[in-house]
């Protein structure tokens, strides 16, 4: 069966009486390049094992049980199970795990599903869960490399530099615990039934240590307050967030030491302008 076949799906769906869920994202592919190189993008070998999230019908899970030592595919829709068994059927490799990925132990899952293997990641997410699933995969520590097609505004957020207007809180939570690669983008054309919006595939490959050398819960208490009224110069930010313990004038005398002017926007620092910038503020 081809899974990326628009006919075959709707034969497919049809036969389990499947209905199409808003709530979940639920947007199967229709070409089969798209998962064959969201698969060849991830580098996996035999001594593999990945975890997919939201394997849907299936047909990013059977590229990568072509090439990984193990697959385990974390599904929260329980009338696709039935679906994924059939599926799935030649793929000895793949193991449906029923459940949500945001309340499973992800290091007993990682412990019980691939032992002696590389942990990657790897998955077409759904839009409505990306920054939590990101935040949960980059924070466990557990994976070698996550590779996840997304929402494209996302996509350019995660690898934003500094001057972007793309850039936010989570540019910098993403890029201070991994390399952050914008590869290539999937049309709405590539989707049953068609989202409104494009797709992006990125990887994060995490970074052996921090980039920088700073308190990540003060670091990131800064980054936060710097981003959470983007038209306020950072001045006027860091004010609204620490006005009760410092007043403008010292706000203002610690930007100047750190060597940034009272009138820059929190997007145009560096993860070591915040670095230093946090360390100021703790003392």
């Amino acid at each position: 069966m081809n899974l990326t076949n628009p006919n075959h799906i709707r034969a497919l769906l049809t036969r389990h009486g499947f209905h199409f869920s808003k709530s979940m994202g639920q947007n199967f592919l229709i070409q089969d390049w798209v998962p064959q190189q969201i698969a060849d993008a991830a580098g996996l070998d035999a001594d593999c094992g990945v975890l997919e999230i939201g394997p849907g019908i299936g047909p990013l899970t059977v590229q990568l049980a072509r090439r990984a030592g193990r697959v385990a595919a974390v599904e929260l829709d329980r009338s696709l199970l039935p679906i994924l068994a059939e599926t799935l059927a030649d793929c000895p490799n793949a193991h449906v795990i029923p459940g949500d990925v945001m309340k499973l132990d992800l290091d007993g899952l990682v412990r019980a599903e691939f032992p002696g293997l590389t942990v990657k990641a790897c998955a077409n997410l759904p839009y409505n869960i990306t920054t939590p699933v990101l935040t949960r995969l980059l924070e466990s520590q557990l994976f070698a490399s996550i590779t996840v097609m997304i929402q494209r505004e996302v996509a350019r957020r995660i690898c934003a530099g500094p001057d972007s207007a793309d850039r936010g809180a989570f540019s910098l939570f993403c890029q201070y615990h991994a390399r952050c690669e914008l590869l290539f983008d999937v049309g709405p054309e590539c989707f049953l039934p068609a989202p409104k919006v494009t797709s992006s595939v990125v990887r994060l490959t995490p970074l052996a240590a921090p980039p920088v050398d700073a308190e990540p819960r003060a670091l990131f208490a800064v980054i936060r307050a710097s981003f959470a009224q983007r038209r306020k110069t950072l001045l006027n930010a860091l004010a609204a967030a620490y006005g009760s313990r410092l007043s403008k004038d010292e706000l203002r005398q610690i930007l100047h030491e750190c060597g940034l002017s009272e009138s820059v926007r929190g997007e145009r620092l560096t993860l070591e302008e915040f670095s230093r910038l946090s360390k100021f503020l703790q003392s």
